[in-house]
């Protein structure tokens, strides 16, 4: 009980509280003691992965599928006992403050994710060993954002003035009474976080009963772990068009808002990756593949990211 209080802490560098590839990460540890007391160690470390975990259910067999991706593990010792009997295993009684610093690798990895069956995280981990009895430890998560504008494709001039432009899509869906003719248009490809813009689906009724589409914002999250994929998908209605009436003709337009906090698209994870396209249905069990959809990239916006305020916790040191 000689150890009152003990923490992590960073200091954020940037307007999003962010780090990326090859930025400075420093920060401090906290030891309060109630005495003088000595320590075999004091570490921290500074790691970076992915990691993929689910089940399958067979009738009564439960199956494990689980993967583990690191990018990087950087480790400071701070204090140790070398039995030099220098003082420097000491910790003073009060408050002692131990800063550290890390360089984070230039290499290209994912931005901070957390997902259905899986997370990318970023986290500074700090352990005191008093004795093989008394352990402390504590766990704090950074956000990471990566380098990248395009996290799933190349840089190239091509796939920028791609997302810029209008995209478009028609299919047919047949009825017993008729056909129903979807041309759905968008404004652009890719769209930033907190943007808006226009879609829209011109509807060629020729079915003898009146037709009313939807319009919907998908989300499709897939996790791989032992050469098996999981996916798991979520929609989101975005807007309702009016009715149209049976051998008409009409165009219904709506505006998709893209939330500041939702998280881009990204593919640069071996583990996980992160779709995003638009839905206009008819919404009819009478129709046959009554779906049009359009891809989308969500790309990262110029305001601050939402982020979980960070909670530190006595984690398991791994």
């Amino acid at each position: 009980m000689t150890i009152k209080c003990f923490s992590v802490e960073y200091n954020k560098m940037n307007e999003r509280a962010a780090f990326s590839p090859g930025d400075t990460l420093s920060g401090r540890v906290i030891v309060e003691a109630r005495k003088e007391t000595k320590v075999q160690c004091l570490m921290v470390k500074a790691k970076g992965k992915a990691e993929v975990k689910w089940y399958d259910q067979d009738g009564q067999t439960s199956t494990l599928h689980q993967e583990k991706k690191k990018y990087f593990h950087l480790e400071i010792i701070i204090l140790q006992d070398k039995n030099k009997c220098d003082g420097s295993e000491i910790i003073g009684q009060g408050r002692n403050v131990y800063p550290f610093t890390f360089v984070i690798p230039n290499i290209d990895m994912p931005s901070s994710y957390e997902g259905q069956w899986g997370r990318i995280a970023y986290s500074l981990n700090a352990k005191l060993t008093l004795s093989i009895w008394s352990i402390h430890k504590r766990k704090i998560e950074f956000p990471f954002l990566t380098k990248s504008d395009f996290p799933f494709a190349s840089k190239s001039e091509m796939i920028i003035l791609g997302l810029q432009e209008q995209q478009s899509a028609t299919k047919m869906s047949f009825y017993g009474s008729g056909k129903v003719t979807l041309n759905v248009t968008s404004e652009r490809t890719g769209l930033r976080q907190g943007e808006t813009m226009q879609v829209s689906v011109e509807v060629l009724n020729s079915a003898t009963h009146a037709v009313t589409p939807k319009f919907y914002f998908c989300e499709k999250q897939t996790f791989v772990a032992q050469s098996k994929t999981i996916v798991h998908i979520n929609e989101i209605l975005f807007g309702t068009g009016e009715s149209v009436q049976a051998q008409t003709k009409r165009t219904i337009r709506n505006v998709l808002s893209i939330p500041s906090q939702l998280l881009p698209t990204f593919f640069n994870c071996s583990l996980m990756k992160l779709e995003h396209t638009i839905k206009v249905t008819l919404g009819d069990h009478m129709a046959r593949d009554p779906d049009i959809k359009l891809p989308l990239v969500i790309l990262l916006g110029s305001s601050k990211l939402h982020h979980k305020k960070a909670k530190e916790s006595p984690e398991t040191w791994k």
